[in-house]
């Protein structure tokens, strides 16, 4: 929307919270109208020599890639496609509707945005005005910030913005709880779902993003960055400036970060944004038979109960890898002997 340079505070500083960020970039105005589309791009007078993406093995041995290919259009007529459903069919309930993750309350444009499909002032004028723009503009901010702060501290995708963060004793036999959960085997099942829509589709929605990194940084207590790297590697919207920022801000480390000590429930928060079980038994149809009231805790079932719903907690569903009591003390004890 501005150029990371152009937003500074009033001591010319860059900003590192975000809340006097966006207030300084609201009251600079609408950001510049988009240019209108050239009638005409003149070709080159001579073509370069080119080769087909098969003739560069590009593509997988093993076409893994149906569920992507069903997901996304990718290009610039899928890009403002999507942009026109948003912002007439989801603008105005975005929201109450986008923490929800078995709702279609979310733009989905991140993906565009990131590979230059469509920009973000397309975006913004696009939405401005209309119901339900104001929350989701915020969101646009939050993008900016993200590049805004990777602008200013480049160290940031690799070392904490928050330098006191740089010694936190993470715990050195992760590597097995960080495959479970890289693999949706961590026995939470709102985690788990979210891993799978991010093997089937390369995107997780935001709110399982932050609750499934929790779960990884503060649970786990595997290093934020292992998180970050697996997204690069499987997220078609992989931004380095937004996945720092988001990894950051779940370990406490970063811009104006959440504090370590807040710390996701990942039953509590399935069975306030889940909670009738919908997207969980989307993506995970083993649990399909589990009852709305241990959905997001099927461990809890009994014997009698698993026989009754198909389930088999060990076979059929893991069993949670962590204790959720347990590992967050441990977390809190972490961060009390850091300081």
């Amino acid at each position: 929307l501005f150029e990371p340079w152009e937003v500074r505070t009033g001591k010319g500083d860059p900003y590192r919270v975000f809340t006097p960020f966006w207030r300084n970039l609201s009251a600079r105005g609408e950001p510049d109208a988009v240019l209108p589309a050239p009638e005409r791009i003149p070709p080159p007078q001579h073509w370069p020599a080119g080769a087909s993406a098969a003739a560069l093995g590009l593509l997988p041995t093993v076409d893994w890639t149906t569920g992507m290919a069903a997901a996304w259009q990718p290009g610039e007529v899928g890009a403002l496609a999507q942009l026109e459903r948003f912002v007439d069919q989801k603008l105005a309930d975005y929201d109450e509707a986008r923490d929800y993750p078995a709702r279609d309350g979310v733009s989905r444009l991140s993906p565009f945005l990131h590979h230059g499909e469509i920009s973000p002032r397309q975006v913004w004028h696009a939405a401005s005005g209309r119901p339900g723009a104001p929350a989701f503009l915020r969101e646009l901010g939050w993008r900016e910030f993200a590049h805004h702060v990777l602008f200013h501290f480049p160290h940031t995708p690799t070392a904490p913005l928050n330098e006191r963060y740089a010694d936190f004793p993470w715990r050195h036999d992760y590597h097995a709880l960080l495959q479970a959960w890289q693999h949706a085997q961590t026995g939470f099942p709102i985690v788990d779902a979210g891993l799978r829509e991010l093997w089937h589709t390369g995107w997780m929605h935001n709110r399982v993003r932050m609750i499934a990194g929790s779960l990884l940084v503060k649970n786990i207590r595997a290093p934020w960055v292992a998180g970050a790297r697996w997204f690069w590697d499987t997220l078609v919207d992989a931004d380095l400036a937004s996945n720092t920022l988001g990894w950051q801000w779940v370990a406490g480390c970063g811009a104006d970060a959440a504090p370590y000590f807040r710390i996701f429930n990942p039953v509590r928060q399935g069975e306030r944004f889940d909670a009738a079980g919908e997207y969980v038994r989307h993506w995970l149809p083993e649990l399909g038979g589990v009852p709305d009231t241990r959905i997001h805790c099927p461990w809890r079932l009994s014997a009698a109960e698993q026989a009754h719903c198909g389930v088999r907690m060990g076979r059929d569903y893991p069993l949670p890898v962590v204790d959720l009591a347990r590992s967050r003390e441990e977390a809190l004890a972490a961060l009390a002997a850091m300081r």
